[in-house]
């Protein structure tokens, strides 16, 4: 059975036979010339490019676990500790300010990060941001003469083009293989929350996390994340995925600007439409997602975006695929402006976006749920920060309504769902949506309380 896994770092303690047997994968080689013309190489190309690569090692304290500790009921804040070092790869994208963009999941545990530079100097990183539903991270240097490798567009990378995996497989540093891309928008993995990977059959092994991968000419395409591999091998079978270069601009530049993703939520639900449902909704076959269902309060909502439409396209992308749409939405930030093109009823239809956080959106009470109606409801943002949610503010209810005979009064802030805690008007409505019995903690006059709907 086959799995996908992300190509974690490597640990350094790993059996020196492990480096000794390769595992086979074909590796895609540019055509040949005519005999007596030069043999091509992609030496000169990469004489540029591996400079750009770095090898990540990191160091991070676990604490112990002993049945003895367990026998003699030592705490866990007093067990000792003990050093673990595990490598992984990154790449240089900006040599002026230092900023190296590595995975997540490679530096995520870290308690010190050293980057290892292609001229031997070995130098500490700090860690500027990163963000795990993605899985990158970015870290800076200080340092002369570093030599950062060029994005190129992902957008234009076509199934069949050649490209170069550039890494530390197995603690081999700056190790090359070749290939081509094998599929684009590769989602449904399980990996990460936002999905669009491109595939490629360049060998990617353990250690390679945070590599790059590189067209012909040097840029990078794209940050090598995850392998398919057998049961607990671990080797690569030919079957790679690298997060694309446009995402990684995007996420680098939030987490350069607010160390942190502002990451804007669209709160649409859609699903892909097969050829015969695309001709219902008057769309070719291929051609826009369907909106399922859309969040109360949501900026898709505020928009007038309504279930039922088919989206076609996101700001400058068209929109085929559940895919396509995931990578849209994962590059639209707080503070953006995003026009949308929807299908409905037929007709051709544009809306704007405008990704603004710090905005108060009032819903009716039935939108978010029919027990609800009668009452008017705002997120109730936490005082001095209005990107932090602390609950619902109940606006008004209506007297004789459902809200109002249920006990919601003016004033009311929903802070909980059933024992879950609520943010946010979608926290309430992911929450109670579908539930048959609810019960919602009301902080009302300094004192907490619960209503039945």
């Amino acid at each position: 059975m086959f799995e996908s896994v992300r190509t974690n770092s490597m640990k350094l303690f790993l059996p020196l036979a492990l480096l000794l047997f390769g595992f086979a994968c074909g590796a895609a080689l540019p055509p040949q010339v005519s005999r007596g013309a030069e043999v091509p190489s992609l030496a000169p190309m990469l004489d540029r490019a591996t400079r750009g690569v770095v090898n990540i090692s990191i160091h991070t304290s676990v604490r112990i676990r002993s049945p003895l500790h367990e026998f003699f009921g030592i705490p866990e804040e007093r067990r000792p500790f003990r050093r673990e070092q595990s490598t992984g790869s990154g790449v240089i994208v900006d040599a002026e300010n230092g900023y190296i963009v590595t995975n997540h999941h490679v530096i995520e545990r870290a308690d010190e990060i050293v980057v290892g530079l292609a001229d031997g100097r070995r130098v500490r990183a700090t860690l500027v941001g990163s963000d795990p539903q993605v899985d990158l991270a970015v870290l800076q240097v200080e340092g002369d003469g570093l030599a950062a490798l060029e994005f190129a567009n992902s957008s234009a990378v076509r199934v069949g083009d050649f490209v170069v995996a550039i890494g530390n497989p197995f603690g081999l540093e700056r190790t090359v293989t070749s290939g081509i891309v094998s599929a684009l928008g590769r989602t449904g993995l399980g990996i990460e929350r936002f999905e669009a990977f491109i595939q490629t059959d360049a060998s990617i092994n353990p250690g390679n996390s945070g590599g790059a991968l590189v067209d012909l000419t040097g840029r990078l395409v794209g940050i090598n994340t995850a392998i398919v591999s057998p049961g607990s091998s671990r080797g690569s079978l030919g079957i790679g995925f690298a997060i694309p270069s446009d995402l990684v601009q995007a996420i680098m530049m939030q987490l350069v600007e607010h160390g942190e993703v502002r990451r804007a939520r669209i709160g649409l639900d859609v699903i892909a439409l097969n050829p015969e449902e695309a001709a219902v909704f008057g769309v070719k076959a291929g051609e826009g997602v369907l909106v399922r269902e859309i969040e109360p309060g949501s900026i898709g909502d505020i928009a007038g975006i309504e279930a039922g439409d088919v989206v076609t396209r996101i700001g400058t992308r068209d929109i085929g695929t559940v895919a396509d749409y995931e990578s849209a939405e994962a590059i639209i930030m707080v503070g953006d402006k995003v026009d949308v093109r929807a299908v409905r009823d037929g007709q051709s239809r544009k809306f704007r976006m405008e990704v603004d956080d710090k905005r108060v959106v009032e819903v009716d009470g039935d939108r978010v749920d029919p027990r609800l109606a009668g009452a008017t409801l705002s997120d109730f943002r936490a005082a001095g920060d209005p990107q932090n949610g602390a609950g619902v503010l109940v606006v008004d209810v209506d007297r004789d309504s459902a809200a109002w005979v249920r006990g919601l009064r003016s004033g009311d802030v929903i802070d909980g769902a059933n024992g879950r805690r609520i943010y946010f008007l979608v926290d309430l409505w992911q929450r109670i949506q579908n539930a048959r019995a609810v019960e919602l903690r009301v902080y009302r006059a300094g004192k907490f309380g619960f209503i039945r709907l």
